[in-house]
Formats: structure tokens, sequence, C-alpha cells
């Protein structure tokens, strides 16, 4: 197993406001965001220093998020994600996105584990 493997990887900001986020955010713990054009919309990027601590979307922009209150959610990194979504499906837990492939980030999955928490799942890129 890598050393990556098990651990909180990332985590982002799902907000519908996050010129607002982004003043709090800057204010109250010193970072500074960069705003980048993603195929989904702007991924706000979050940075203490010159290391990236985090991620922010506009759930508005975001099908089916309608009903969804603002929330952090982060992403667990795991060696192979097909392999602990299989894992998921059969230690009772449910998939809520299939895994796909972001360029230069991973490949991720959406599962709920037994208990119905929601998590990501990702393997991290070698070239992110």
């Amino acid at each position: 197993m890598s050393d990556l493997h098990g651990r909180i990887h990332w985590t982002e900001l799902m907000t519908r406001d996050v010129q607002g986020a982004i003043d709090y955010y800057t204010k109250v713990c010193g970072w500074s965001v960069d705003g980048m054009e993603m195929p989904e919309g702007m991924y706000y990027v979050a940075k203490k220093g010159d290391d990236m601590v985090a991620g922010m979307m506009n759930m508005a922009e975001m099908p089916g998020m309608e009903d969804v209150p603002p929330h952090w959610f982060s992403y667990i990194a795991v060696d192979d994600v097909d392999k602990a979504v299989d894992q998921t499906r059969s230690g009772g837990g449910t998939v809520m996105r299939e895994p796909w492939d972001v360029g230069g980030v991973g490949r991720i999955a959406i599962i709920k584990d037994p208990t119905g928490a929601a998590i990501g799942l990702m393997t991290p890129s070698d070239d992110g």
C-alpha cells in the first residue's frame, strides 16, 4: 500500500455563496484563493502560502444539489478506487457516483459507507 492509502487526501467546500466563503476563509484562515475553469464550472483552490489546502465549488450550478445544504466534503486516498468501490458494495455500502477520471487529479468515486455517511474515494494521479 502507498503512504497515501487511507488518508484524508482532499476536502472541498460546496456552497452557493463562493464569494462569501472566499471573504470569510481568507480573513479567518489567511488563505489565498485562485479560480480555475473546469468543464463543470469554476473551481476555486484555497492556499496557505504555496500549499493547496482545500477546494471550493458553487453547488448552485450542480444538478441534483437543490435541496442539499452547504457543506464540507472530503476524499480519502485509496490505491485502487475501483477495488474500493467493489469493497464498498460487498461491505454493505452504496455507490452514489461510479468512478470517473479527472485529468491531473486522479480517479474518483462518491460512496456511502455502510452507516450511510457520504465520502469521496480517490486514487490520486501520478501527474497531478
